[in-house]
Formats: C-alpha cells, structure tokens, sequence
C-alpha cells in the first residue's frame, strides 16, 4: 500500500482565509451559502433540487448529441439512462479547456466529482448520483487557457486566434505534442501520452480536442461532460438572459451580498448591470450594454432594438454568453445539480451569487471544495527521508527548514528573542538610572537600544547565513527538493500539468488518485507515487 497522508488546509499556509473559515464553518460565512459540504447538506440540497424542474429529456438528448462522435461506455450509457429518472442527480464540477488540460487541478477536480458520485451512491440508496465535468469552452482568456507548465517551464501555443477559446481551431498546436513526444517518449507509459493527445487535437477545435481528451481519461469512470455552447440548452435559459436585459436583475443582487462580504472577506468579483456576453459565429465574445433604447456591442459595431435583441433570445440563444455572474446560473438551471465542486477562488465568487439563485428561484447547490493533493515519486520521496522532514515540513518556507537544519547541525546559535529581552532589561535599567541624574540623557540610551537591536538582528542573520552554508550538500537537496514539489514557489497542482505524470504512470496514476481523494471530509492528501 502506497503512502497516503492527509493534512489540514490549515496546515499548508497556502489557502485563503475565507476557506478556511469556510470549511471551520465559521459564522461570518453563513448567510452566503445555503447548505454545509456534508452529508446533511447534501440531502437538505437533494430535497430542494427535486422540487425543482429540470428537462432531463432534452439534456439527455442533447448529451447524446455531443457525445456523437465519442464511444460510450457502459457505465456512461447507464449514467445517461438514469438521467431521465427524477431522482437522479448531478455532482458538477466545471472548468474552461485548459491546453493539454492545464494545471494539475484540473484532474484532481474532475476525480472528485467522480468519487463524491461514488460515495453519495453509497449513502443515499435511493437516488442516483452522476458525476459531470461542465466545460467553459466560451471563456475568451486564451492567456489563461493557452499555455502549460511542465517541470515549471511554461509551454505555450503559438496562435493569433481571438475570442472565445472552446471555439478556436486546433491548429499550430502539433509543435507542443512533438516537444513532449521527444520529451517524454521513452518513459514507460510516453506513447501512451503521445497517442492521448494526437487522437485528442486532431478534431477541428479545442471545445471538441478536450471534450475528447477528458473522455478518453474519465470515460471508464462513467464521468459525462456538458459543453453548455449549445442553442438547445441556452433556450432553457432565455427568460433569465431577458430578464438581465431589462436590468436590475442580477446586479443589485450581487451588490447587495458583496458589501456585506467585503466586510469580511477579499470580494472576488463584481457584477455589471448586464452580466451577458455576446457571442457570434466566428467565436468573438463580447460585452452586451445598453445605451439608451439601444443594446450594444461596441466592440463588433452591433447595435439592436429592445424587440429585436429579445427576438434574439428567443431564435438564437447561442449568441448570449454568461459571464461569471451568471455563468453558475445557467449550469443549475439545465442540469438536476446537488453540488458543486470548484477552489477556492470559484468558491469565493459563489459565494457572491445566492442572492441571485434566489431572484432566479433555483436552488442553490451545495459548495464543495474541490481535493488538493501534493504527488511525491519514488527520488523525491527519498530526498524527504534524507533530509528527515515531515509531510508537514513540506509546506514549511525553505528559509524556515534551512535554518532548522542548520541549529540542529551546530550548537553555536543566539536566541534572539531571550536576547532582545535582555536588552530590553538592561536599558531599562540605565534609563531609570539616568532618569535620575539628567533626563535629556534618556533619548541618548533609546538611540544606544535601538542601535544595540539593529546589531543583535545584523549579527543573527550573518550566523544563519553562515550556518546554512555550512550545510553543503544537504542545504542543496533540500532546494531541490522543494523547487521540485513547489515548482515557480507554488502548489504543485497549482502549476504542473499531468502529461509527465501520465508518460510515467500511465491510466493507473487516474485510480491511484481517486483512490487517495477523500469524498467528503476535507484534507490536503499527500500521494506517494
């Protein structure tokens, strides 16, 4: 059995305060969310989503459609037929589509929602539970989207191309697949990485190569992916893309809960007064506004009537994209949604939105932090027991270990914080005793302090710079170690892509992580590869 080890959010110092308080159920949070990330959560979100109508026949048919091209598994065939039936439900988690996937937390998102299905079925005998990946493939921030990292050298597509990223051609993107086929081919599962990504962007544009790539990954899992760019889906949406047209639909809303947020909390995002996006047929996506009687896009030199831009809505629903604001609207609008999976930063700006949900009455889902895992091979797991550090030491600064290492390698060290107090306690003392002969003396001994601080500071980080030194080879194992694991002085999730990881551990490494992902309880695991 391959080590396992989790350890608290807390822990990692590299979360932000409002997850943390979130997940401590602190009660600053708790009137901007509608059901804790627990099992009685869940079932207080199952009973308010089956009051809710979905129209199962038309996702189920539009599913279908999507997965055209796509050979469906058995379990994918079952997880469709059990979408019609009113008590099945949905575990989302979404993200845009991310060259070659992205980030490592890309996977990691989409195993949760694979093993929280899993375990829901478990525990609620009598309903059915599917996990999906919802794709952002009208996401227009190719800076983002267009790029990964591989041993935290950034690999980027070379493209001219604009507008919303699932929509681009996948041309010019061969290049990068040759790079890491000359990269990675001879490790033990690299033509298997290879073939994953030939087979992936040979389709015509990166909505349909990651539509691909993520199903030849999940599809044995029974994971289904909605690709929400759909006419048939978005009509489902038209009385709420209306309603934000005529204003003060989400707007108010949204500004209403972020004041009180930011009272808190870091606010993530701010609505506009129209939360929809225009998105035409050669892909641009861009801001809907209303001057006057008119709507406008400015950027397309696009102007409508009121008639005409709710004529609009209603024959082509395609052309209006949310954003941000709304985007999470239109996901639980078009699918029998209980809970939702994303970061901590998706998770900030949900927060944001309940007001929203309930303008729109549609249930609120529940918000479930997504899994966080750090994967250490076999050589680095070896560094760790050389240099004796915990799986907590990882997450400690570099500075912090070295310096730890160092006084235990040497006995001549100052504790600087019992000689600032004996400082303190002499010139104390010279200050009542010259206090008593001249007075204008004292200011004098608070300079002689001050300066005696300044070089009891001086002279402890001179020690500690050499004491680190002193630690040679052991001092370059442990930045090695750590430039490793946190790659650019980030999480390793945050910045490697799996591509490596797959080219050395093949499909196996997708079950080695769902079996260490927690459903439920929430803990940074750590993986041993």
């Amino acid at each position: 059995m391959k080590n396992r080890v989790g350890i608290s959010y807390a822990e990692t110092q590299a979360f932000s305060k409002l997850v943390i308080d979130y997940l401590a159920d602190a009660p600053a949070l708790q009137p901007f969310y509608a059901h804790r990330p627990d099992v009685q959560g869940i079932e207080q979100a199952i009973a308010a989503k089956a009051n809710h109508t979905v129209n199962r026949t038309l996702l189920v048919d539009e599913l279908k459609n999507q997965y055209a091209t796509e050979t469906l598994t058995s379990k994918q065939v079952a997880h469709l037929e059990a979408l019609l039936q009113p008590n099945c439900f949905t575990i989302t988690t979404a993200h845009q589509p991310n060259l070659f996937t992205g980030p490592l937390y890309f996977i990691y998102k989409i195993i949760h929602a694979i093993k929280l299905a899993d375990e829901l079925n478990k525990q609620f005998p009598q309903q059915q539970f599917v996990p999906v990946y919802y794709m952002g493939s009208e996401d227009a921030d190719l800076d983002e989207l267009g790029h990964f990292f591989i041993d935290g050298e950034k690999r980027e597509w070379q493209t001219q191309q604009t507008g919303a990223v699932g929509r681009m051609k996948t041309e010019n993107v061969e290049p990068l697949i040759r790079q890491l086929e000359g990269q990675f081919v001879q490790l033990p599962f690299g033509p298997y990485m290879v073939n994953l990504l030939r087979t992936a962007y040979s389709k015509p544009n990166i909505q349909e190569a990651t539509f691909s790539l993520v199903n030849q990954l999940f599809a044995e899992f029974g994971l289904l992916i909605v690709v929400p760019d759909n006419a048939a889906l978005k009509r489902q949406f038209v009385s709420v893309i209306q309603r934000e047209l005529e204003g003060n639909f989400s707007q108010p809303a949204v500004d209403a809960t972020t004041a009180l947020l930011e009272q808190h909390y870091k606010v993530q995002v701010k609505g506009r007064p129209i939360n929809m996006f225009y998105l035409d047929a050669s892909g641009a996506r861009e801001r809907i506004e209303k001057v006057g009687h008119q709507y406008v896009v400015n950027a397309l030199n696009l102007s409508w009537t009121k008639e005409e831009m709710f004529a609009l809505t209603e024959s082509n629903p395609e052309c209006f994209s949310p954003n941000v604001i709304l985007r999470g609207l239109l996901q639980e609008t078009i699918l029998p949604n209980v809970v939702f999976i994303g970061g901590g930063g998706e998770l900030a700006y949900w927060m944001e939105l309940k007001a929203v949900f309930e303008k729109a009455n549609v249930p609120f889902p529940v918000l479930m932090l997504r899994n966080s895992l750090l994967l250490i091979d076999e050589k680095q797991q070896a560094l760790q027991r050389k240099l004796a550090w915990s799986y907590a030491d990882l997450f400690q600064p570099l500075q912090t270990l070295l310096d730890v290492m160092a006084a235990a390698n040497n006995d001549a060290t100052i504790d600087v914080a019992k000689e600032e107090a004996q400082l303190q306690k002499q010139y104390s003392q010279w200050q009542e005793a010259v206090a008593k002969i001249d007075v204008t003396l004292q200011p004098y001994v608070a300079s002689l302090h001050t300066a005696a601080l300044k070089g009891l500071r001086a002279l402890h980080k001179k020690m500690k710079r050499a004491a680190r030194k002193q630690l040679g080879d052991r001092g370059r194992q442990a930045e090695k170690l750590k430039a490793q694991l946190f790659p650019n002085g980030g999480l390793q999730e945050r910045v490697e892509n799996v591509m490596p990881f797959l080219a050395q551990y093949g499909p196996g490494l997708l079950q080695e992580i769902y079996d260490a992902s927690p459903a439920i309880e929430p803990s940074f695991t750590i993986v041993d590869l």
